[in-house]
């Protein structure tokens, strides 16, 4: 496992989550001032010098209901307030668009790249907002300084973590499903053409050497694709082609963002039992996110007021009947954060006041 996947980990997840909303504020026709606001405020919240320092300090992921908590409390750093089923439905998207961009990464090394399509697409978000978008430019030079300089076994470690902290999630998504990249099953689709990753070679080629190193004989093979020649890499600076398409918003084009659970995950989700058990970890690791999110500077909204619905579904009758909710008990070795937290760890009360908006009292389906 590395030690340095969390940051990519958070800034990939949070640009999907950009990504989503901005195109759901948009078909919603909400007032252009309304969206500035809830976009520069979850970036200026997202990219907090305190909450960078600790982000970027070595350590292991958080589990994934650990990581759910911190999206959570980010995506209500404005004027919206999701209801659970909406909130559920937004972290799937994000999810599994990051899973599959790891996925499809050509090398390991370009889930640098894939971060910074992310990263230079924040950049536009707030590119009228100079404070803000200094604390971006800023968390960009961090992540160069961190990463540019890893080897090629340092990225690939980074790509396996980030592959086993995806591995048991395969919620099926309808653009992934229309473009035949997401099977019905939730799994993805591997291509087998497309160009080769940069510094490889077209497969099909055997050479043989001898003990001198000279090339003694050649064989040739089928390799089952249609592979074309190598791209040229991808600028790691902060400004450049990043050649890839991967980590680029796909909601740009109106189309349609909806989840379908798997019959395994909507049956656990229907789940109506409570693991009331206490869990050993859980206490430590509170610790650490509130450690991680002290620094987050919530905007408050002066009056109830001011909110405003966002939908993703198209009635909210219609997203009661979804059923896709999200059981914390029925998860096990998570902490079950929702649960009894506050009588149990005091840190998660410095949490929960720190980015609790009593101002906006609304609630917002996406």
């Amino acid at each position: 496992m590395s030690s340095r996947t969390l940051p990519l980990l958070f800034i990939n997840l949070g640009g999907e989550m950009l990504y989503i909303l901005d195109q759901r504020l948009r078909a919603q026709n909400i007032p252009a001032d309304k969206a500035k606001k809830v976009m520069n405020d979850i970036i200026t919240t997202m990219f907090n010098k305190k909450f960078l320092e600790e982000l970027f300090k070595p350590q292991e992921l958080y589990s994934k209901k650990a990581l759910r908590t911190v999206f959570d409390r980010l995506a209500h750093a404005s004027i919206m307030r999701l209801n659970q089923a909406s909130m559920d439905k937004l972290y799937d998207l994000m999810t599994m668009a990051f899973k599959y961009q790891v996925l499809l990464c050509p090398r390991a090394k370009d889930i640098l790249l894939v971060s910074f399509n992310h990263m230079d697409a924040i950049k536009d978000f707030v590119k009228d907002t100079p404070s803000v978008l200094s604390q971006v430019d800023e968390t960009y030079k961090q992540l160069i300084e961190m990463y540019t300089p890893l080897s090629s076994g340092e990225f690939q470690l980074i790509r396996q973590t980030l592959l086993i902290f995806f591995q048991d999630m395969h919620i099926r998504v309808s653009i992934f499903l229309k473009d035949k990249v997401q099977n019905s099953n939730g799994r993805f689709v591997l291509p087998i053409s497309g160009p080769v990753p940069h510094g490889t070679h077209i497969p099909g080629l055997i050479r043989m050497f001898s003990c001198n190193g000279e090339e003694v004989k050649r064989l040739q093979f089928r390799n089952g694709g249609n592979y074309t020649g190598v791209l040229r890499e991808g600028s790691f600076e902060m400004f450049g082609e990043r050649v890839i398409k991967l980590g680029t918003n796909m909601y740009s084009v109106s189309r349609p963002v909806e989840t379908h659970m798997s019959g395994t995950s909507k049956n656990s989700a229907q789940k109506k039992s409570v693991n009331t058990a206490p869990n050993p970890l859980a206490k430590e690791e509170l610790n650490m996110l509130a450690r991680l999110m002290g620094g987050m500077e919530v905007q408050k909204p002066g009056n109830a007021d001011s909110g405003f619905r966002v939908n993703l579904f198209a009635t909210d009758e219609e997203e009661d009947a979804s059923g896709i909710t999200t059981n914390p008990g029925s998860i096990p070795g998570y902490v079950a954060a929702g649960y009894d937290r506050e009588t149990h760890c005091p840190s998660v009360v410095r949490v929960k006041r720190g980015f609790d908006s009593p101002g906006c009292s609304c609630p917002i389906a996406l």
